[in-house]
């Protein structure tokens, strides 16, 4: 019996040191070697700056910008509280924020379709990107408040619109962070 309890104890403080420190060190390394970007949250820098990241989604809500999928994150877009709402399709207070962002859409652009993104959150609350024809449905506001023409904005808009990956894994979309980026550097 005293055998097995040092076998034992020995081999939990091996596997404890070798998949508890050494492999998490390795990954880290291998990672920060190849892919040092992804693997520091693929920050975005201006002026030395960090002013936001690719992958998660931060809030716009002046009229001269494009504004990102409504967040169930906390209080909205917090990535310490990553999560959906967990509500169902017949939940009455779901049911009730679609209708008003519905309408709030529909003021904003009343002879357009409101393209499903902008009034549904998406799993995690932080999905940085919108679907083309959420950007298409945004353009005429942004275009206005910045005295652009819709035209103008619209290439910008298919600047930073990315395919499928793969051409086959996803769907095409536009990253809002650095559309309203772009959007900023323009005169």
């Amino acid at each position: 019996m005293k055998k097995n309890l040092i076998i034992s104890v020995l081999f939990t403080v091996v596997t404890t040191v070798l998949l508890g420190l050494i492999y998490p060190l390795v990954v880290t390394g291998l990672a920060q070697l190849l892919f040092p970007s992804k693997a520091n949250g693929q920050l975005i820098q201006r002026n030395g700056t960090v002013v936001g990241s690719r992958i998660i989604a931060q809030p716009f809500t002046g009229p001269q910008y494009f504004h990102p999928r409504a967040s169930a994150a906390g209080n909205g877009y917090d990535a310490t509280s990553s999560a959906g709402s967990n509500l169902g399709p017949t939940n009455q207070k779901l049911i009730d924020r679609v209708n008003g962002d519905v309408a709030t859409a529909q003021a904003e652009n009343p002879k357009a379709p409101v393209p499903i993104d902008m009034v549904t959150t998406s799993a995690s609350g932080l999905d940085p990107d919108i679907t083309p024809a959420s950007a298409e449905f945004q353009l005429p506001r942004v275009a206005k408040a910045r005295g652009l023409s819709e035209d103008a904005v619209r290439k910008l808009v298919q600047e930073h619109t990315y395919d499928r990956q793969l051409g086959l894994l996803g769907e095409p979309r536009v990253n809002v962070l650095e559309l309203n980026l772009s959007l900023d550097g323009t005169k």
